[in-house]
């Protein structure tokens, strides 16, 4: 299940099948299994009701949950810009030479963060995090120069920026990696799965009604494949641009 909901597209084709499945099914059972008696109409209906109204609102709750989750990643990457602006110039606050030398190594992890907001690829990313440990470790030891060399609050301003840029890499990267738990998944299926199977059952057997309860199944994937792209910020369309280290980038290069 994790699997297909970092892939929206795949998750959309896959509930599809699986809900006209269920819709099939229901038709199935109402018509050779155990057809349904005028008299049990409005309890099936009442039962119907129920079922589909449980699953609107466990996808609305669901999808406040992804929304919630797409937010925080943005305020994260604008925070984790703020905090790399900060820094850089806080570096004017160091010796000239190690001031200098944080420039481009803030520059360069710049470029990498950015790099890791727009990469996909999983090898790219297990590059582009072995070059962002090392360009930390390379930051960090010239912050402790400054330390050493400043052991005044004037110093302890830069080691603060410096701790909060690598920070605030370690923020972001635990929100992309904060989804909706599987469980939740789970049961949204399921529930759709019944839903559908109910939805089948309660068919009059008219050609017109038929074609109309595709409808359901079609509306039903469309939602969790909403949900699974906003939740998904590496596979799905929906994803955050790293628009304010765009911005960052441009002023540092000038």
């Amino acid at each position: 299940m994790a699997a297909l909901v970092d892939h929206p597209a795949i998750l959309f084709a896959v509930l599809l099948f699986i809900f006209i499945v269920a819709i099939a099914s229901g038709l199935f059972v109402l018509r050779r299994v155990s057809p349904m008696r005028d008299e049990e109409r409005d309890d099936f209906n009442v039962v119907q009701g129920a079922t589909l109204t449980l699953l609107a609102l466990i996808i609305g709750f669901s999808i406040s949950m992804a929304v919630s989750r797409y937010d925080q990643r943005k305020t994260l990457e604008e925070a984790e810009s703020n905090a790399i602006g900060t820094e850089y110039v806080r570096a004017d606050l160091a010796d000239p030479h190690i001031g200098n030398m944080m420039k481009a190594a803030l520059i360069r992890y710049t470029h990498l963060r950015w790099t890791e907001f727009q990469t996909r690829d999983r090898d790219a990313r297990r590059r582009l995090d072995a070059e962002t440990s090392a360009v930390q470790s390379e930051l960090w030891q010239l912050a402790a120069q400054v330390a050493k060399a400043q052991p005044t609050p004037i110093g302890s301003l830069v080691v603060a920026g410096m701790n909060d840029v690598l920070n605030s890499q370690d923020y972001s990267e635990a929100a992309r990696i904060n989804h909706i738990p599987l469980g939740a998944w789970a049961l949204m299926v399921l529930i759709a799965l019944l839903g559908c199977a109910v939805h089948g059952y309660g068919a009059k057997g008219k050609r017109r009604t038929v074609l109309l309860m595709t409808i359901l199944p079609v509306t039903i994937s469309l939602s969790l494949a909403l949900i699974a792209d906003i939740d998904s910020p590496r596979g799905g369309i929906i994803r955050v641009q790293p628009q304010n280290l765009t911005r960052l980038l441009h002023s540092l290069e000038k």
